[in-house]
């Protein structure tokens, strides 16, 4: 195996080994269900029985997605889907230490991003490359030639006349809680997306998240000249994007 990814959700931990190669899993995924209590101990735990089922060697690099935003060398300062132990704790350390050996940690939605957009459709483009996933709120990854910049929170770029942000008026959550057409949900992704291309002037745009299968649906409407592509790796992205991180780290 080139590396070892594992996604760490709120419902359940995820690993594989990863082909950085083609882009794939080396070896069916192994998902263990989060412990009731997602303590710290808990998931560090089972991330270590992740690679111990696989016989991870030491010299392979491991990579985790996890759901907060993700600062190497300070503590956790926010979550939502974990055990609230989690803030203060610093995520690196605790894995590294449970896990005996290095430990790289991304955020969950960079993890995604930088998946797609190295093994997605979006992989032929230089540049910066903007992946934005559609869901209860809006999450962003931005890649820069291959590289990863974190911790983007673009969901929360202001959007409404009266100062509302685009997530709580483009999210698919606003789109079925407003029960909102195809065709109106896909004019406000256009201004949303439009202000993205203002802002950064990408290469190219992802849209994932679960609504991202249906996309047929809404991109027609949706107008920009930035590229549009669907997410293609869907719920393997974040196990082989946070392998991918991990192997960026060590070279």
């Amino acid at each position: 195996m080139d590396a070892f990814g594992i996604d760490i959700g709120g419902s359940g931990i995820k690993g594989a080994p990863v082909d950085l190669t083609k882009g794939c899993f080396a070896a069916e995924r192994l998902r263990i269900p989060t412990p009731e209590q997602s303590t710290p101990d808990a998931v560090a735990g089972i991330c270590r029985q992740l690679l111990e089922h696989f016989s991870v060697e030491p010299s392979v690099p491991v990579g985790v997605a996890f759901p907060a935003p993700v600062h190497p060398g300070r503590p956790i300062g926010y979550m939502s889907n974990l055990d609230q132990s989690w803030v203060g704790v610093d995520i690196t350390a605790k894995l590294s230490e449970a896990c005996g050996r290095p430990v790289h940690v991304v955020n969950d939605a960079d993890a995604a991003g930088l998946g797609e957009s190295l093994y997605g459709e979006a992989r032929a483009y230089r540049g910066l490359v903007v992946t934005v996933t559609l869901g209860t709120g809006i999450g962003t990854a931005l890649v820069m030639d291959g590289k990863l910049i974190p911790n983007s929170e673009l969901g929360h770029i202001i959007m409404g006349k009266h100062g509302e942000d685009a997530e709580s008026l483009a999210a698919d959550s606003a789109r079925q809680r407003e029960e909102l057409s195809w065709k109106k949900w896909g004019k406000r992704l256009t201004k949303y997306l439009q202000l993205l291309e203002f802002y950064l002037s990408p290469e190219a745009f992802i849209i994932g998240g679960g609504v991202s299968k249906k996309h047929e649906k809404f991109f027609p409407y949706i107008e920009v000249d930035t590229p549009l592509y669907p997410a293609t790796l869907l719920n393997d992205a974040g196990i082989i994007g946070a392998a991918a991180f991990a192997a960026s780290q060590g070279r």
